[in-house]
């Protein structure tokens, strides 16, 4: 399965494991060894005053170019739990990947039963090509990159795979015990359902936030979110499968329809057993996912908990979903290329200057702060008669940002529209957790709707996997100064506008303040 133009850390795939405790502060010298610009995103990470660290290329920072290398640093600050770090360049984040785990400082424990064992789980997509490549023919012909040939469980596809025979991953399981999977879905355009043969899991962390224990025999995820599960090995001695599929929320979009899977082998279970073989849901189970993803609470009063905050200082209605544009004049592309906005906006990185690197030394022209704070044009947002309006389906294109004031709380209800079909899009917030109050289907009815809202215990997230045809309300405070994107982590989305960005201010005091960039901050 290997392929000599996709790129991986340290010789490794996935790349190497980071291990820390809650407090330390982390050093990691990156070598750009490829002949592409890359950056390296701490997925999760809070970044608190390092937003130079942060990675994601043109945002706060420009691209490490081929054969130079740059010093990310920065201190874990009331975080415990699973994330993760990715390239945040193109399609390069298919191998460029590794878990990041955080453990309580020394005299902390979990708020749950210690586990026998920690185990990542890393969930990836693999193609039989370059990756850069598949990308770069999207672009240039305006059509939906070539999909995966599989996917993977800690870089091995599995035995359903013809070209991958017995290459797959095994985990030996002592009877009796319990095991704490560290799940994360690495995949670059697929959401993932995740289950173990005749095992339930006990979800009790998502994006490195505790939860109130949930039991479950599926795990849905979404690319760039995390679940923690315990896992107790109360099963006879000996073997199951582990498995992963496609949840493909979008109708008639084609999509990597395969499965990969691993073993979990009992001690004194005997090399001849088959496994069993867990039963999948349809790749199109809403109602499953929505189920997993709805009924995720947060552990109040458990560590780094954080009450949800009541006053809202800034409320916005963002759409979210596809759309065209016209393809550029002597070019290979043929009809509209694909699109994609927010609030009718397709946001356009910069190229010439980070936009960290503007809000910090006042250059204008960078970006602007207009971004609209609800839907310029409103219609029947789940409706697919939209699409019979041919100008609704083309968004101008912009780098618009929100400009917010310092420890102020922004509350966000993501709306996905019928253009080009409804779709569900995993949302990631750099620099933040938000509370996720509520989530449904079809159009966000603020008079019905605001009664759902859970502001008791609400899950937090740094991703939230908004539903197909529907609607979720997050907040969050901007107590953290810098520019902080927010964009679907659905890698063939971002390229094509699905992100905006908010600019929080500095607050009053030097402690609050965003510090001057690194020395060796990569220039563009």
């Amino acid at each position: 399965m290997q392929h000599p133009n996709n790129y991986c850390s340290n010789g490794r795939l996935p790349g190497p494991t980071i291990r820390v405790q809650e407090g330390d502060t982390l050093l990691v010298h990156v070598f750009n060894k490829s002949p592409y610009n890359l950056s390296i995103h701490w997925h999760g990470v809070f970044q608190r005053l390092s937003g130079w660290a942060d990675g994601p290329s043109m945002i706060t920072q420009c691209p490490i170019r081929p054969g130079c290398k740059y010093i990310y640093k920065f201190t874990i600050i009331d975080q415990e739990g699973t994330l993760w770090w990715h390239a945040h360049v193109s399609f390069l984040r298919a191998t460029v990947y590794g878990a990041l785990i955080i453990r309580p400082r020394d005299g902390h424990s979990y708020p749950f039963p210690m586990p026998y064992k920690e185990v990542p789980i890393l969930l990836g997509e693999w193609w039989n090509t370059n990756v850069f490549d598949v990308e770069k023919l999207a672009v240039a012909t305006g059509a939906a990159p070539n999909l995966s040939i599989a996917y993977t469980i800690n870089g091995w596809p599995g035995d359903l795979y013809p070209c991958s025979g017995n290459q797959m991953y095994k985990l030996k399981l002592l009877q009796g015990r319990t095991y704490l999977l560290r799940i994360i879905n690495a995949a670059l355009n697929h959401e993932l359902f995740f289950k173990i043969a005749n095992h339930k899991l006990t979800v009790v962390s998502i994006d490195a936030r505790y939860t109130e224990p949930y039991v479950t025999n599926v795990v849905v995820s979404a690319p760039g979110q995390t679940v923690d599960v315990l896992l107790t090995a109360d099963q006879p001695v000996g073997s199951y499968y582990m498995a992963a599929t496609a949840y493909a929320s979008a109708d008639g979009v084609l999509f990597d329809n395969t499965t990969t899977r691993g073993v979990l082998a009992y001690d004194g279970a005997p090399s001849s057993t088959t496994p069993l073989m867990p039963v999948l849901p349809d790749f199109n189970d809403t109602p499953t996912a929505h189920k997993f993803y709805s009924n995720l609470t947060g552990l109040v009063g458990g560590p780094h908990w954080e009450p949800v905050p009541l006053k809202v200082d800034h409320e916005m209605l963002v759409t979210i979903g596809l759309g065209l544009e016209p393809c550029p004049v002597n070019t290979s592309c043929k009809g509209p290329k694909l699109s994609a906005s927010m609030n009718n906006v397709s946001f356009v990185r910069p190229t010439s200057l980070s936009m960290l690197q503007a809000f910090f030394f006042n250059v204008n022209g960078v970006y602007t702060t207009d971004f609209p704070a609800k839907p310029t044009i409103e219609f029947d947002y789940t409706n697919a008669s939209i699409n019979n309006n041919i100008p609704m389906l083309f968004a101008p294109k912009g780098t618009k940002l929100t400009k917010l004031k310092f420890n102020s709380t922004v509350e966000i209800i993501f709306q996905n529209t019928a253009i080009l079909g409804v779709e569900n899009h995993p949302m990631h917030l750099h620099g933040f957790d938000f509370h996720v109050l509520a989530q449904g289907f079809g159009n966000y009815n603020p008079a019905t709707d605001r009664k759902k809202h859970n502001s008791i215990n609400p899950q937090m997230r740094n991703t939230i996997a908004v539903p197909a045809g529907g609607w979720a309300v997050t907040r969050f405070t901007a107590n953290n100064p810098g520019v902080w994107v927010l964009h679907c982590h659905l890698d063939m989305h971002l390229p094509l506008g699905l992100a905006t960005a908010f600019v929080v201010e500095n607050g009053p005091t030097p402690e609050t303040t965003l510090p001057p960039p690194p020395v060796d901050l990569p220039q563009c």
